[in-house]
């Protein structure tokens, strides 16, 4: 059970307005910084659940960038990757209370560090890690594919590493790739929060409270990073976030084997 004290709420409020700030300004980042950071400080499948409606008011305020015509081109080019990542997240949300924390919080590090490995632009990658350069990879089927396994592994941890990766081999324009992204992760979380809360996931009423009102702190954390997107280059953005996930995926990964 998690105690809702003055130095907690202070602490999770920070990692909101970093983790909002982040995603307006890399345009993604918000579910995994945020899910990680809070996982070093209560147990992972709270964190997990806890971020839920702050994600899905961060996607809400993201796919509003999108004009009428992108939201309608992208709805009919997505829905595949959409609908199966759909499936795939109530089966990682059936099965989140089930895993033990110590393994849940050493998986998460190892998907934070993940994440970092497929989205650096450093170390070439093997071309199926990504789908990449393939027309193969951006078919009906293969959306559906990416989409089920995505889902599965977001619905469970809130991380969509596959998904950004895979949506970054369609070579869209920043602006649409942000709108993109918020748009598939909000249909997704539109779903999580009813999902949540007919599993009976939330730990107490004062831990669902404490979620909904993290929002304002977590739009108020993208709008500020909005305004810096501008005045920042794509490189330094890059660098802030993985630098972010590197941090907190160690610490999950040594918290989670007792080393630390």
């Amino acid at each position: 059970m998690v105690t809702l004290t003055w130095t907690l709420v202070a602490a999770v409020t920070l990692v909101v307005v970093v983790a909002g700030a982040t995603n307006g300004l890399a345009g993604f980042g918000f579910a995994v910084v945020g899910t990680m950071a809070l996982a070093t400080v209560i147990d992972p499948a709270t964190s997990v659940v806890f971020m839920i409606v702050p994600i899905l008011a961060v996607n809400v305020s993201l796919v509003r960038d999108l004009s009428p015509r992108e939201l309608r081109t992208c709805s009919r080019r997505f829905w595949p990757l959409i609908a199966a990542a759909l499936v795939g997240t109530v089966v990682g949300m059936a099965v989140l209370e089930s895993l033990p924390e110590a393994p849940l919080r050493v998986g998460l590090g190892i998907l934070s560090l993940g994440f970092v490995l497929v989205a650096q632009q450093r170390v070439p990658l093997p071309a199926w890690l990504t789908l990449s350069d393939s027309e193969v990879g951006q078919t009906p089927l293969a959306m559906a594919v990416v989409g089920g396994v995505s889902g599965l592994l977001f619905g469970g941890t809130n991380v969509g590493v596959q998904l950004i990766a895979y949506l970054r081999s369609f070579d869209l324009s920043h602006g649409l790739f942000v709108g993109v992204v918020a748009l598939v992760f909000l249909g997704l979380n539109g779903i999580r929060v009813a999902i949540a809360a007919a599993f009976g996931l939330y730990p107490s009423a004062a831990v669902a409270g404490a979620s909904l009102l993290a929002v304002v702190p977590a739009v108020a954390g993208v709008a500020v990073g909005k305004r810096l997107r501008s005045a920042v280059g794509e490189r330094p953005r890059r660098a802030l976030v993985l630098g972010l996930l590197t941090l907190v995926g160690v610490r999950l990964v040594t918290g989670g084997l007792g080393i630390a």
